[in-house]
């Protein structure tokens, strides 16, 4: 778990949930905030997980030689 997005989603989520502790309840509750942000940084994840998923297929492909004539073998 030393991947640098976990550390920096870890530093991030803390930074986040301090603000949220410690700000005046204006609007969304402090709770609110926290799982918006823990929403949008799970699907900021996934997406970049999906996306390196695809560009590492794609490589493969690339590497092999597959495609490159028209053909797929």
């Amino acid at each position: 778990m030393n991947h640098p997005w976990i550390i920096y989603l870890r530093a991030y989520m803390s930074i986040r949930v301090h603000r949220a502790r410690t700000a005046p309840t204006r609007g969304a509750s402090a709770i609110e905030w926290v799982i918006i942000t823990a929403i949008i940084a799970g699907v900021a994840l996934g997406l970049a997980t999906l996306i390196k998923t695809v560009v590492e297929q794609k490589q493969g492909e690339i590497e092999s030689g597959a495609g490159i004539d028209g053909t797929h073998s």
